[in-house]
């Protein structure tokens, strides 16, 4: 049997965010049919690029088997499973954009991204991963840091390479 890391990051602002993250993490564990390999410890951050209360986030690391098929549907799956679980937890947000194309952010209950679907790279309309701009954003990088494979941080230079977010100091 094959398997393959995939990592998450998890985000919220709104109500008792740390039961959130904990609920979050539980229905992840059941859509996966697996308990997390390794979590990060959770921390608080600003809102990015919006207004709003603070967030308590996360980096979790899975194992799951890895499904054949392509990469794209197998990852589309996986976000499927992650607006799944944002709607029942209550997220009612939809994507918006203001007039240049940037993505404008709201509060919300619960924010469950893929960041890494093992070394593999997906660019749709609809997803990409590596998610964007990880290097860019402390509220992902501190997490993943702390949770990182060597070869994962091997396979994605231009985000744990010298060049990105200089968090070690």
């Amino acid at each position: 049997m094959a398997f393959v890391s995939v990592y998450f990051s998890l985000g919220s602002n709104l109500g008792d965010r740390q039961k959130n993250l904990i609920s979050a993490l539980n229905q992840l564990d059941n859509a996966l049919g697996c308990h997390y390999k390794e979590v990060s410890k959770i921390i608080e951050s600003d809102a990015w690029k919006f207004k709003g209360g603070k967030f308590l986030n996360c980096v979790v690391l899975y194992r799951i088997f890895k499904q054949e098929g392509n990469v794209e549907d197998v990852c589309m799956n996986l976000l499927k499973i992650c607006k799944d679980i944002e709607k029942d937890m209550g997220r009612t947000d939809i994507e918006e954009y203001d007039e240049k194309g940037e993505r404008v952010y709201h509060s919300r209950i619960i924010d469950i991204d893929i960041l890494f679907y093992g070394t593999e790279r997906v660019n749709t309309q609809k997803l990409t991963i590596p998610h964007k701009n990880i290097a860019d954003r402390p509220f992902v990088m501190i997490p993943l840091l702390e949770i990182a494979k060597p070869s994962l941080k091997e396979a994605f230079p231009e985000i744990f390479g010298i060049n990105s977010l200089n968090l070690s100091d």
